[in-house]
Formats: C-alpha cells, sequence, structure tokens
C-alpha cells in the first residue's frame, strides 16, 4: 500500500475547476483552457507523499524550472505561458505558480543517465544492462557512464513505480518517429544541463522529463532539472563505488528507513512524521542547489 498519508483538500479558486492532486503540484484549468500548475511544500518518499512539507520547496522547484527553461529553449519551447497568479488565489501562491498551455501528454517518463545510480544501478547489477542497453563490466555505484544513455519508462499512478522499458517498447506504443523524437531531444537537454551544472561544480547524475504535443509540436512540460526530477552531485565529492552526497530528498529516504524512524517501508503503515532537522536539512539542500546553479540567493 502507498500513496498520501494525508490527502489534502484542494483550494477553491473562482473561475478554476481543480483537475487533480499530485504528489507535488495541484492542476486547474481556467475558463479559457489553460492549465494552471501549483507546486505546493508536499515531498514523497518510498511511494509515499509525507505528513510533512518542506518550506519555500515548491517556489524553490518553479523558479529553477523556469531559469533551466530559458536555457533549453532554443532545443525544445516549454509549456509556460504566464507566472501571475489568478484573481482570488491564495497569496501563498505567488512564486509557485505556473499558467501553462494545455497539450496530449505523452505518457513516457523520459529519463537520461550519465552516471550509474538508483534503478539503473539495481538494473546493471543484475544483467550488466539498463532497460536494455548493454554496458561495459566494471561499472560501480556512482560511476560515470561511456556516453548518456536514454532509458525510458512508462508512467504509474500516484503511489505506484515508474516501470522501465526497453526502447523498443516505446516505439511500439507511441510510434517509431516520435520516440525516435524524444529520444534525441531528452539527451540533448540532458548534455546542454550536464555542461552548464559541471561549470557550477555539480554532477548532473541523471533527470527525468516529461512532453507533451501541441498541433504536431512537441513540447516540454511540468518540472525541469530540479532536485526533485534529477540527482544532482558535488564533483568534488565525487568518488564511485558507494552513494554519492546529493541535493534532493535522500536525507528523508535514509532516515525513513534507519532504525530512528521505527517505519517497515514494506508494511502497510504509512510512515511517520520526519523530524525537525531533517526538514531544515533538506529545505537547506533545496537552497543550496538552487543558488550553485543559479548563482543568486534564495529569497
Amino acid at each position: 500500500m502507498s500513496g498520501f498519508v494525508t490527502k489534502p483538500e484542494p483550494v477553491q479558486v473562482p473561475g478554476l475547476v481543480h483537475l487533480h492532486t499530485g504528489k507535488v503540484r495541484d492542476l486547474y484549468r481556467t475558463e479559457s483552457g489553460e492549465l494552471v500548475m501549483v507546486a505546493s511544500d508536499r515531498t514523497s518518499a518510498h511511494d509515499w507523499v509525507l505528513p510533512n512539507e518542506i518550506p519555500d520547496k515548491g517556489r524553490i522547484l518553479t523558479q529553477l524550472s523556469l531559469w533551466w527553461f530559458e536555457r533549453i529553449a532554443d532545443l525544445v519551447p516549454n509549456h509556460v505561458v504566464s507566472t501571475e497568479v489568478p484573481v482570488g488565489a491564495p497569496a501563498d501562491w505567488k512564486g509557485r505558480t505556473l499558467v501553462c498551455r494545455s497539450l496530449e501528454m505523452i505518457p513516457v517518463e523520459c529519463v537520461a543517465r550519465g552516471y550509474l545510480a538508483g534503478s539503473g544501478l539495481s538494473e546493471y547489477r543484475a544483467d550488466r544492462t539498463v532497460c536494455g542497453i548493454a554496458l561495459p563490466d566494471g561499472l560501480d555505484d556512482g560511476s560515470e557512464l561511456p556516453a548518456p544513455i536514454y532509458t525510458p519508462a512508462l508512467k504509474a499512478a500516484v503511489g505506484d513505480h515508474d516501470e522501465n522499458v526497453p526502447y523498443e517498447e516505446t516505439a511500439r506504443r507511441i510510434g517509431a518517429d516520435l520516440a525516435a523524437q524524444l529520444r534525441q531531444t531528452t539527451l540533448a537537454v540532458y548534455s546542454r544541463a550536464r555542461d552548464i551544472a559541471r561549470d557550477r561544480g555539480l554532477i548532473l547524475a541523471d533527470t527525468k522529463f516529461e512532453f507533451g504535443l501541441q498541433d504536431g509540436e512537441l513540447v516540454i512540460g511540468d518540472e525541469v532539472l530540479t532536485p526533485d526530477s534529477s540527482r544532482y552531485w558535488p564533483a568534488d565529492q565525487w568518488e564511485p563505488g558507494h552513494a554519492q552526497p546529493s541535493f534532493d530528498k535522500q536525507l528523508i529516504r535514509d532516515w525513513l528507513t534507519s532504525p530512528a524512524s521505527g517505519w517497515d517501508r514494506h508494511s502497510e503503515l504509512p510512515p511517520p512524521a520526519l523530524p525537525a532537522e531533517i526538514v531544515e536539512l533538506t529545505r537547506s539542500k533545496y537552497i543550496e542547489a538552487y543558488e550553485r546553479l543559479t548563482g543568486t540567493t534564495w529569497q
């Protein structure tokens, strides 16, 4: 069992229709048909949306996505129309709200990996492949791959794991031409972002994107290159052979699986609330990632 420990009631705003409450974002539709995405401070781990929030997290994710959208605009258009908060919305929506084009979303998580970690590491240890891509012997946790690889996944419902699949399976489901376009665009964006991050002393180990279509044009949506959708490691501490220090919610995952939490992730019981120090440390990691990437101080 998994999902929300306590699912929040959606905020009702005049002129907006609530469509969906996700792990992090709430989605609305305007009277003119545009989508309004509001990034909350919710956080998830081990397939559960936790009872604690991480202060400022939604605003950090939104502002960092906007920063990245500008830097990849020549590679692929994005879905953002405006950052103006709709009339009648809570003041707290400022800085965490995107008004977006409505896209025909493609049901594929587009993942690029330049380093071995996470589910890719587990697959590699099993049979020296990731999503059907053969990799050389001798790689370890955190190893750089010979070249970045595209490892798509099929999107799952809230509380379920996305399913890693071979590229050929996505081609069968969505068509060869679109699958090839997703792979090419994903790797191009990853390569651009990897180089930008490297210049700022960070390793972009892997990342995932979501794309949609508008009038047949490929458009990147959702969030992009944030600590929620990407693994960032400090370059000066990179050392293959073990898990790397990271700028994401790994602190939360580690605490939940430690004796200190008293929680069995394989039980059907929901996870406990996080201690205040874990919440603050996680917030500081998100802020540090934002500041190191953008070169500006988080306000």
